[in-house]
């Protein structure tokens, strides 16, 4: 993992000591430089190593009983195996709602030293048992919680997730937990995906019987891929700009002569005169290190936007790697003099930033149930996979609601719908093969296995000879469009935490494969149950533009799922429909379902009072200064805009309920705010820059013609 140019020359030259040193040749397509992969993870080679110090081995990790049975000897291997790598600190690392977009690594954490004072001879001993490892206590309270704590009712439980491998990082150890009130009320996002992992197992184990498969004792597991999209800023500017540093995005500011407009910044090269790639190498480098295999990454549309993306994995796993990954992305830039931006939205008129969900099933040993070729070969049924995609279609077009309450993030209020996201109409794209393969499967026409085409690119030439291409093209307009052994959830936000997704996609194809096994066991027939599925769901299947407003207006009318409003998403929440959902498949209960959509609401409604507080500054402190000291611009408006934006947030303090308080701040970011806007951008084009005290476009938005890099000693490594 090569941080940056000079260690990479470092690196190189100390290899080659080392070599020489040893009188050994290296041989081709080392590995050696990457050794250090994983060594802060406590899974494989690892855990065995230290495990087996102590009569076991990292088999027991397999089975979650250890936690009962072998909670010591894990404790006294991860202590010894943390104090050699220097660590003397451990917290239960778990995830309080409302995170995304304002609290800094998405997580909880009480950090403890794994060491005791002996009062009797003053020595220092380390302390660290199984107790200590697998559960702990916090306040409850002090959390978004909806209701389920109060201070005098405050007690919050903290479990090992076994689900999930312990990492370390500097010098703590982080032990992912589930996080719940004394009475078992889930007060995280993780403990109702882990749910919802067992209901989709349960009754996908059940369905895959029916089609010919017994898996015995093997889940169905779900497994994601997550591409994380983001904006590195020069760091000096960043501090120009309040509401950058205080809401992650520019509520204000004129457009820069220069956007996105010549397409030239998509997969450009990353440039070596500017910090943001040796940034990336070393991102890269630690994430490496705790085992996140964070393989791709490349410039996006916009100016100064980047993508890292890992291989993919269970769903626990790569929502907490992809946390911290977050985490990393932010700290790791601020050493190189840049600052992230994780924002679904940082800038007007360029694109946004997403984080595009790849799901799919599975059973445990690797048997992919939405593989055309695999399940049906797996389970010597030739219309398996037919089934299968019967439900999850009648599931998104029975759920699309919840969906979209899964995406609502605030920051995506900006980015659904403008050419860079899908619009918040939740549709299905299944290409022309497929979707005709089960036209003719849901009308009787054919049961034979699906075969997905291809077709032969011919250039011409001598030099590039003929190759091969999918026979679909690709979808970037829908919302869940089907990939070949995966359904890509594309409208999630960058800011987010994707366990609610994820807990939604598992739930809504959980109730439909128990609701298909549940008619089986009573005598239907799978192939009648599935087309009828088909024929009754038939209409979220789209394969055209949903850019296009006529389309747009067309599955409109189809009775697709559309809810434009996010605040209006989220309180599907609570529907009647969802409730019983939740609690049939036994992810949420009714109480939960209320908290949390009472937690979204303030969530969204305190994301907009801060950024109306920002501009109410920005305003007063530097605007208005500005167009005095320039003799020019709209002062009036602009000391009218306060007095205006102060009335909305007064009004958002009086509302009657926090559904209320979010329509509201709805009404005044998305109409008011944008008004105020219009009038600041018009003042920044007026006012000249000598006078202008805020960071403009401009300044923020070109690395590549804004800064350079200037040498420096070479990257001290770990090990060095």
């Amino acid at each position: 993992m090569l941080a940056s140019a000079s260690a990479a020359r470092s690196l190189l030259s100390r290899t080659v000591r080392r070599a020489s040193a040893m009188g050994a040749t290296r041989t081709m397509a080392s590995i050696e430089p990457y050794a250090d992969y994983g060594k802060g993870v406590f899974t494989g080679r690892v855990a065995d190593e230290y495990l087996k110090k102590h009569g076991s081995s990292a088999d027991i990790l397999d089975d979650p009983s250890w936690t009962k049975t072998h909670s010591d000897t894990v404790a006294k291997a991860v202590l010894d195996w943390a104090v050699d790598r220097g660590a003397n600190t451990y917290c239960h690392w778990f995830q309080p709602m409302a995170a995304s977009g304002v609290r800094h690594g998405l997580t909880g954490q009480v950090q403890n030293m794994m060491m005791k004072f002996n009062r009797s001879t003053n020595d220092v001993e380390f302390d660290f048992d199984g107790d200590m490892l697998i559960k702990g206590e916090t306040d409850g309270s002090s959390y978004p919680n909806g209701g389920l704590r109060a201070t005098h009712t405050a007690g919050g439980y903290l479990a090992l997730d076994t689900s999930s491998p312990i990492f370390l990082r500097g010098d703590t150890v982080f032990i992912p937990s589930a996080f719940v009130s004394y009475y078992g009320a889930a007060l995280d996002e993780k403990t109702p995906l882990l749910r919802s992992n067992a209901a989709v197992s349960k009754h996908g184990k059940r369905l895959m019987a029916h089609l010919g498969l017994d898996i015995g004792d093997r889940d169905v597991v779900s497994n994601i891929g997550l591409e994380q999209e983001f904006f590195l800023v020069p760091r000096d500017q960043y501090y120009r700009r309040p509401d950058l540093q205080m809401a992650g995005r520019t509520i204000i500011g004129k457009d820069a002569p220069r956007g996105q407009e010549m397409c030239d910044h998509y997969m450009a090269p990353p440039s070596l005169a500017n910090p943001a790639l040796a940034c990336m190498q070393e991102m890269q480098d630690e994430c490496w290190r705790i085992g996140i295999p964070l393989k791709t990454r490349h410039r996006e549309v916009a100016p100064n936007q980047y993508e890292f993306a890992p291989l993919y994995g269970y769903n626990t796993t790569q929502v907490d790697q992809n946390i911290m990954v977050m985490q990393i992305i932010e700290e790791v830039a601020a050493r190189h003099g840049l600052a992230a931006l994780l924002q679904e939205k940082p800038f007007n008129d360029v694109n946004g930033s997403g984080k595009h969900n790849n799901w799919s099933l599975a059973t445990e040993d690797g048997i992919m149930m939405l593989h055309p070729a695999k399940i049906n070969k797996a389970t010597g049924n030739p219309a398996a996979f037919a089934v299968i995609m019967s439900a999850i279609v009648a599931a998104v077009n029975e759920h699309g609601d919840l969906m979209r309450m899964s995406i609502a993030s605030p920051g995506n209020d900006f980015r659904l719908g403008a050419c860079e996201a899908p619009p918040a109409i939740v549709s299905t794209y299944l290409g022309d093969d497929m979707t005709f393969y089960l036209s003719h499967f849901k009308d009787g026409k054919g049961e034979g296995g699906y075969e997905p085409q291809t077709k032969t690119l011919d250039l011409g030439t001598h030099e590039v000879l003929p190759f091969d291409v999918p026979a679909e093209d690709r979808n970037r307009t829908s919302p869940f469009p089907y990939g070949g052994a995966r359904f890509e959830f594309r409208a999630v936000g960058s800011s987010q935490n994707v366990s609610m997704v994820n807990t939604v996609l598992n739930t809504i194809v959980a109730e439909k494969f128990a609701e298909f096994s549940d008619r089986i066991d009573a005598g239907e027939d799978p192939l009648d149950i599935a087309r009828q599925a088909l024929n009754e769901n038939w209409k979220v299947i789209f394969n055209g533009d949903n850019y296009d407003e006529a389309v747009q207006q067309e599955l409109t009318d189809r009775g697709i799922w559309r809810i434009d409003s996010g605040v209006e998403a989220i309180a599907t929440l609570t529907s009647q429909k969802n409730i019983d959902l939740f609690q049939k498949m036994k992810v949420l209960t009714a109480e939960e379902c209320e908290s949390r959509q009472h937690i979204l609401h303030d969530h969204y409604t305190g994301t907009v009072e801060i950024e109306a507080k920002c501009l109410i500054d920005m305003i007063n402190q530097h605007i208005i200064p500005s167009v005095k000291a320039a003799g020019i611009g709209p002062l009036s408006d602009l000391e009218s805009a306060v007095g205006t934006l102060k009335q909305a947030v007064s009004e958002i303090h009086g509302a009657e309920n926090s559904y209320k308080a979010a329509q509201l701040s709805r009404v005044l970011r998305l109409e008011t705010m944008i008004d105020i806007r219009a009038v600041c951008d018009a003042a920044e084009e007026v006012v000249p820059a000598n006078l202008w005290t805020l960071a403009t476009y401009k300044e923020l938005m070109f690395l590549d013609s804004h800064t350079a890099v200037t040498p420096e000693s070479e990257t001290n490594f770990y090990d060095e």
